[in-house]
């Protein structure tokens, strides 16, 4: 692939599909081929910050936490509001949104304008990770692998949403998916690789690593 069709395929996703669910060990609520509903079905994509904030208070303690290109700053503060203490690193300042929905409820909540979220206006740099115990990123542009590089080197958790790989140092060859890459990119920096599942529609298969050091 010369280096031009490397641009290309880098600036419009034309990548292999993630694995399958049941190929990471993640249960397929599909897979029985039964017609899903109620709470099985998929949410729309708008509420993946909520789902994923759900996971990570479920999946990690409550701790220090960057959410690296975290735009306004939901996912942070559905963290801080669970008890972590959470910091929004991304060079474009926003405000918090107005509003959100809470899925446990199915109620539409007003965030108060006095609310806010720390914020690092500016690209994430690894050095900063040294701060934090976990990162966590959903549209962290060419920040995923510096994500998993930094956090192996600092001992740090992460959870990571893949999604484009623009600006990122390393792309994907022939047939292999962007997520496949990162996950085998995580392994051989020493990481203990996990994978979740987030019930929305969309790149809703995520990879994580959990180490017990928290400070």
């Amino acid at each position: 692939m010369n280096v031009y069709a490397d641009i290309f395929m880098a600036r419009t996703h034309k990548y292999a599909s993630p694995p399958s669910l049941t190929s990471l060990g993640l249960l397929d609520p599909r897979a029985d081929g039964k017609r899903l509903s109620g709470d099985a079905l998929p949410r729309m994509d708008k509420f993946r910050i909520q789902l994923f904030a759900e996971w990570s208070v479920q999946t990690f303690p409550r701790c220090r936490v960057a959410d690296v290109g975290g735009g306004k700053g939901m996912l942070a503060y559905l963290l801080q509001r669970a008890g972590f203490e959470s910091v929004v690193i991304d060079p474009i300042s926003q405000e918090l949104p107005e509003k959100y929905k809470d899925l446990r409820t199915d109620k539409r909540i007003m965030i108060p304008r006095s609310e806010k979220v720390p914020r690092l206006s500016q690209s994430f740099d690894p050095i900063m990770t040294k701060d934090f115990d976990l990162l966590v990123a959903m549209h962290a542009h060419g920040s995923n692998v510096n994500i998993i590089d930094s956090s192996a080197s600092a001992g740090t958790n992460f959870a990571i949403l893949p999604c484009c790989v623009i600006d990122e140092p390393i792309i994907p060859k022939d047939s292999k998916s962007w997520f496949e890459l990162l996950s085998t990119h995580a392994q051989e920096r020493g990481h203990s690789v996990g994978y979740f599942h987030l019930n929305f529609r969309g790149q809703n298969v995520g990879i994580y690593s959990r180490v017990s050091r928290t400070r």
